[in-house]
């Protein structure tokens, strides 16, 4: 990130946050200490994983908050974007409690202050906790750019974003040199607690000829957030720019259980979103890259558009509780503090539509985070972790009891007790737009939907395919609006709408 702006703004980091929005709503879940990634056992959704930017892993659950694991002697922080970056839970978390760390290390983690390590936790006899190294680098040159992102991947493997190195723009040359993991996303198979500590999985890019065999793709500058699409398996990789521009690019799976992206080069430090870098190193290829599907300018360009200094990437969302948010990536910008979505394209070389706000202010956002349900968190710098929530909350399955093995399939999406209504309105001059959706949906195409003024009755339509019906009311004065299904008796919130300007 760039060093100056994310410097400051880390430590004016005290700031408290909250809101509301027409699609979901950001309810607390917790109260933690520089928390910069959630996730939770693979098993148990309701069993929250927090990781600390100072090196603990704490448990947050139905039965309370507890700390599961402390490794804060190993772990260099907080000097610029130093300290834990992420955690994942191994696959046999439920029965080996293991979980994958990336940090950058103190001296007592071995190498020099600032190396950036990838090491397997797991709790230890009496409160202790067992180590067991993976994989280390050189990154103590500069406290910037370490990356940290790990993700097991649909295919198994676990993927592992690392900065460029530091400084500004890319001055080792790390971005495009493939003979260093810098700059990277790479795959292994990690193997804690054997000699070698991470085997090579087959098919990786460069397994078989020039460049690191651990390199998956290349040319980024500081991914601090990837996430697989847990509905399609497409990787999505928001990279922090330098100058000039934020980026997302997307890697579409091809087929269940597949990654895509393999040897893709994203460009940095020759390009910088969708532009060529006015400090690229000479010799540049003019072509070859794949480009961004989405990026967006540190400038302000006017009219609610995306801007920022550092973006937070996030989820394809796809839990069913929060409605039109279905199947749209959120994502954050660090500075503005304001969580976004869009839809992606379909293919790597499309681009993405509809980016809008969804008026959930977060100030200052250090991460996602995604359960095994599928619900989406958000953690901010001052020390809240939010969960986004719909008008109903999403329905989690309770784990199974007993020591049963891992279960090897996809997690299940949330489902909804009932069916229910959203309402969401614009105003255009002396005109109300009312756009109301019933989900789930379930085949209720033509089912007349009633639209109430101040609690009497105005008119009703019929529901589309979509479960969607379309209002338009003329009133310039402020207004009060619900709407019902009258066969289940499911009614909306009631919306208010202010007078017209």
């Amino acid at each position: 990130m760039r060093s100056s702006i994310w410097i400051a703004v880390l430590l004016a980091c005290a700031v408290s946050c909250g809101g509301t929005a027409a699609a979901a709503s950001l309810e607390p879940v917790g109260t933690f200490s520089l928390p910069v990634y959630v996730t939770s056992d693979p098993l148990d959704p309701d069993r929250l994983l927090v990781g600390e930017r100072q090196g603990r892993v704490i448990e947050s659950g139905l039965a309370g908050t507890r700390q599961l694991l402390d490794f804060s002697t190993l772990v260099t922080c907080c000097e610029s974007e130093r300290g834990l970056g992420s955690i994942v839970p191994a696959p046999d978390f439920a029965a080996s409690g293991r979980i994958y760390v990336a940090y950058t290390g103190t001296a007592a983690a071995g190498g020099a202050e600032g190396d950036v390590h990838i090491d397997s936790f797991r709790p230890g006899p009496e409160g202790g906790t067992i180590r067991e190294p993976i994989l280390s680098l050189d990154h103590a040159l500069r406290p910037n750019h370490n990356g940290g992102q790990l993700q097991f991947g649909p295919d198994g493997h676990l993927y592992i974003a690392l900065g460029d190195g530091g400084g500004a723009g890319d001055p080792d040359g790390n971005g495009q040199n493939t003979e260093t993991l810098l700059g990277k996303i790479i795959r292994i198979d990690p193997l804690p607690g054997q000699t070698p500590s991470y085997a090579i999985p087959p098919g990786n890019p460069f397994a078989s000829g020039p460049g690191r065999d651990e390199i998956w793709a290349f040319g980024l500058r500081n991914p601090w957030r990837f996430s697989f699409d847990r509905a399609s398996g497409d990787m999505v990789i928001a990279d922090v720019g330098q100058e000039k521009r934020e980026e997302i690019n997307l890697a579409p799976s091809a087929a269940a259980g597949t990654v895509a992206g393999a040897g893709a080069n994203y460009g940095w430090s020759c390009r910088e979103g969708l532009i060529a870098y006015p400090g690229a190193p000479s010799g540049c290829a003019t072509a070859g890259f794949t480009d961004p599907v989405f990026d967006y300018p540190h400038d302000d360009p006017g009219g609610g558009a995306a801007h920022g200094c550092s973006i937070i990437g996030g989820y394809v969302v796809r839990d069913h509780s929060l409605d039109d948010l279905y199947g749209r990536y959120v994502y954050a910008d660090y500075c503005q503090g304001e969580i976004r979505s869009l839809v992606l394209p379909s293919s790597a070389s499309g681009r993405a539509s509809g980016d809008r706000a969804e008026e959930l202010p977060v100030a200052n956002p250090t991460s996602f985070g995604e359960d095994s349900c599928g619900r989406v968190y958000v953690a901010a710098c001052a020390g809240t972790v939010y969960r986004l929530e719909g008008a109903s909350p999403a329905t989690c399955p309770r784990p199974t009891a007993g020591n049963e093995e891992p279960s090897t399939a996809a997690p299940p999406t949330p489902s909804l007790h009932r069916p229910r209504v959203r309402l969401h309105a614009k105003r255009s001059g002396a005109w109300i737009k009312l756009t109301a959706r019933v989900s789930p949906c379930s085949d209720r195409a033509g089912t007349m939907l009633q639209l109430n003024r101040g609690g009497r009755r105005l008119m009703s339509k019929p529901l589309d395919k979509d479960c969607l019906a379309r209002f338009a009311v003329r009133s310039s004065g402020a207004a009060t609006f619900r709407t019902l299904l009258p066969e289940i008796e499911i009614r909306s919130r009631r919306l208010a709408v202010g007078a017209a300007p």
